[in-house]
């Protein structure tokens, strides 16, 4: 579109000429052609998915018994007690009994530092796997389907199956050993699509400068490509931790350490006393965690990140 005043195919637009352009009227659709209407893909899929969320439900509620009518009944019955579970002041203050008077504080930071190391050692080995799998890809093309179906195809195990095989290892066993392998198998596809994606998004003209300044390819690379696709290979890491803090939770399922121990715990002795208080421990402090993570990971993308690259 050409600015106003100047010259087109030898005629002069001006003013009055664009806005008797734009006041023309359009040209009228023709009688008894409907416009096209778009298809609500996404409502039908969201509708789709609470009739399996609730068909589910409702399975799992009359798997034993085979009544219906009572499934349903015992159904409606716990949607309608709900709100007086989550607004019930005299839960809350049996579970702070608990944590201060019974467990004590000292153990419940205890679980948390373990949790913490859980995730960071395997998100260490992650992100360095995967960003030298990411510079391998954007390297060699051929490799892309090969490496990314792989790490597609670890994602999509069952993490409690997993964390299931590797006790059956004798080197792994029960303990940490298997969580962290499992938690790092997890971590590498978010990490790995967003480095490829990060390098592949850099201007190449930036790299065609570098190489006329005489930067050589391990120079490019770490001077101009990684840091340019840093905030986008930040997003896969921060994504990729905010999942292991969840599935770390079901480590001492498998001899692990973690906030999970308390969760499990709860569930072994229900509906026995202190049974609910340390599903609530092991299920706040989890979700928690993952807040200060998210915060964490926006505040380090903050500083660690020019003003020209912030979104």
């Amino acid at each position: 579109m050409e600015p106003v005043g100047t010259r087109s195919n030898g005629a002069c637009r001006t003013v009055s000429d664009v806005v008797e352009t734009l006041s023309a009227p359009t040209t009228p659709e023709p009688e008894g052609v409907r416009p096209h209407r778009r298809i609500p893909a996404r409502g039908i899929a969201i509708a789709l998915f609470l009739l399996l969320l609730g068909w589910w439900l409702f399975i799992a509620d009359t798997a034993a018994n085979n009544d219906v009518i009572e499934g349903f009944d015992v159904l409606i019955t716990g949607i309608g007690e709900l709100p007086a579970l989550v607004f019930n002041p005299d839960a809350y203050s049996s579970w702070w009994t608990w944590m201060s008077d019974a467990e004590g504080w000292s153990p419940i930071f205890e679980r948390v530092i373990e949790h913490v190391q859980l995730v960071a050692m395997s998100m260490f080995f992650a992100i360095v796997i995967s960003v030298v799998l990411g510079i391998l890809v954007h390297r060699v093309r051929l490799l892309r389907g090969l490496i990314l179906g792989f790490a597609s195809i670890m994602l999509t195990i069952p993490s409690l199956a997993l964390f299931a095989i590797f006790i059956s290892i004798p080197s792994i066993g029960i303990g940490d050993r298997g969580p962290i392998i499992a938690l790092t198998m997890y971590s590498i596809l978010p990490i790995l699509r967003n480095t490829i994606i990060g390098l592949e998004d850099v201007d190449r003209a930036v790299i065609e400068s570098a190489k006329g300044m005489g930067l050589n390819a391990s120079q490019r690379l770490l001077k101009i490509e990684l840091p340019l696709a840093w905030p986008i290979i930040l997003t896969g890491i921060r994504v990729a931790t905010l999942l292991n803090i969840g599935i770390a939770a079901i480590a001492p399922l498998v001899g692990g350490t973690g906030l999970g121990r308390y969760i499990n715990d709860g569930l072994q002795r229900f509906p026995d006393v202190t049974s609910v208080e340390r599903m609530w421990t092991g299920v706040v402090f989890t979700i928690g965690l993952a807040l200060v993570a998210d915060l964490f990971f926006t505040l380090l993308r903050r500083l660690t990140t020019s003003k020209g690259l912030r979104s």
